[in-house]
């Protein structure tokens, strides 16, 4: 019996209001508009649905792919042999003493930051314009603009094959865009705790403001894309190195290196997969060849 039908069975006994669609397109639910069918898709609105979600599918053997806001991810144009988890449900947050944000995984960076100017902390500015997800930033200590995750984590909970544990930050191995679970994929976050510091709301909302203004000037926002496509290497800036080579405005079919910010490969209309991968390789070639330096992808390729 093939694995879909068991675990549809198993989902409509145990968890008949879970969120759970067959061959929906990944392309709905990726800020790229890019990527063919997941065999199946979940949308847990609580941890205690995940867990147990999660415990059918090691049961059966069958491969899991969790996405947040699916902001920094590229999918297939074939689609994926999958259970693609998507925790944009799972969007609690609350405030927990004078100074500390508890939220889960689904919570956007966006809504995280409005929250914590609504209570009066200050901390978060810099994730207002990040389009990510609190469980999607924790992997990638997402920041912007002097500001990052590892500024204001105080724990992570995930779920690991054996359970689900909590870490201090002192565990999570944050650096640039690097944390425990990109070392460790087969983790899930599932919440993480935030300590910020009182502030004043009309200080909060104009920094938060100004950041915004600086993103639509700057960073082709009108279009898809999955944010910076490249990592920072050390000493350079990715999107410097690209606009040094002459590379703005570059095409493989409906992909395009932005003339706005070279940072940024966009979606102009109808991109493929594998139109945004030749990109990815033209440049880091075109990049390597004169500079020395090989970029290496922040967007994470999903096969």
């Amino acid at each position: 019996m093939a694995w879909e039908t068991t675990l549809d069975k198993r989902v409509s006994d145990y968890l008949p209001a879970l969120k759970w669609l067959k061959n929906e397109p990944l392309a709905k639910h990726t800020s790229f508009r890019i990527g063919g069918p997941a065999k199946r898709m979940a949308f847990p609105a609580s941890t205690e649905e995940l867990v147990v979600l999660d415990g059918f599918l090691k049961e059966l053997g069958v491969r899991t792919v969790v996405l947040g806001n699916g902001t920094n991810v590229l999918c297939p144009d074939e689609g994926l042999d999958a259970v693609v988890i998507v925790t944009g449900a799972m969007e609690r947050v609350e405030r927990r003493g004078d100074t500390e944000l508890h939220a889960e995984a689904g919570v956007s960076l966006a809504r995280l930051a409005t929250f914590a100017w609504h209570e009066g902390l200050t901390g978060l500015e810099f994730a207002h314009g990040i389009p990510g997800s609190v469980g999607g930033g924790v992997v990638m200590n997402a920041g912007a603009y002097e500001g990052a995750l590892a500024d204001v984590l105080t724990e992570v909970t995930a779920l690991w094959p054996d359970g689900v544990r909590t870490h201090p930050v002192e565990e999570l191995a944050l650096s640039y865009r690097h944390s425990l679970f990109t070392e460790h994929p087969e983790a899930v976050v599932l919440r993480a705790g935030f300590r910020l510091r009182a502030g004043d709301g009309a200080a909060i909302k104009a920094r938060m403001d100004e950041l915004m203004e600086r993103r639509k000037k700057t960073q082709p926002l009108e279009y898809p894309s999955a944010g910076s496509t490249f990592k920072r290497p050390p000493g350079h800036f990715a999107g410097g190195l690209i606009e040094q080579c002459g590379l703005k405005g570059t095409r493989v079919g409906a992909a395009e290196v932005s003339v706005k910010h070279a940072g940024f490969l966009i979606n102009t209309g109808g991109a493929t997969c594998a139109d945004v991968l030749g990109l990815i390789n033209k440049v880091q070639d075109t990049v390597r060849d004169a500079t020395g330096v090989l970029l290496e992808p922040e967007v994470k390729i999903l096969r």
